[in-house]
């Protein structure tokens, strides 16, 4: 197979399947029977060292971003690479909690809950939703590609509205898990 020419088909069937997995482990839709049960320690720790891996996700994402701009390719791979993979590691954690404990319910007042938290969280979830088809997309092609060709393809313009949407969703990620966590 041919990747370079596969690379919308591609995308779509992961999209699919990542989608798929993220709307069925936080709708509970996975049988808990299937999934090991860590120790509460570890289950009550996930949203804490998901928000550390949120910023540190928007540290690489700039960092990536930053490379880019001043020709460094090898840096910028290596920082959306490990951004890639920090993603990869929260939505594991999440999923796996959100599949055993169900979401966590807004404590704060019911005021901040309808004017300010689910309509942060509902753009937080719709940013995140869309990041996945475009990382997964500029990431084939990253892969598909030799460096030098990379400009010839959407990378370059799909690869800056993804790295924006997803510095934007991490960052709102973080101020849910402030408002969840730390201030109620």
């Amino acid at each position: 197979m041919n990747l370079r020419r596969r690379v919308p088909e591609l995308t779509g069937l992961l999209s699919v399947v990542a989608l798929a997995l993220v709307f069925a482990a936080a709708g509970q839709a996975i049988p808990t029977a299937y999934l090991p049960r860590a120790p509460e320690w570890v289950i009550r720790a996930i949203p804490h060292v998901n928000a550390v891996v949120s910023v540190t996700a928007i540290l690489t994402i700039v960092v990536g971003v930053r490379a880019i701009r001043e020709g460094d390719v090898t840096r910028h791979r290596r920082a959306m690479l490990t951004t890639a993979g920090l993603f990869a590691a929260f939505l594991v954690a999440y999923l796996y909690r959100v599949a055993l404990e169900g979401t966590t319910d807004f404590g704060g007042p019911s005021a901040v809950e309808q004017f300010f938290y689910y309509p942060l969280l509902a753009i937080h979830i719709l940013l995140a939703v869309i990041c996945v088809p475009l990382v997964i997309y500029v990431l084939l092609l990253a892969a598909a590609y030799p460096v030098e060709r990379l400009p010839e393809t959407r990378h370059p313009t799909v690869g800056r509205v993804a790295a924006t949407l997803w510095l934007v969703s991490f960052a709102l990620g973080t101020v849910v898990y402030l408002l969840l966590y730390v201030l109620y």
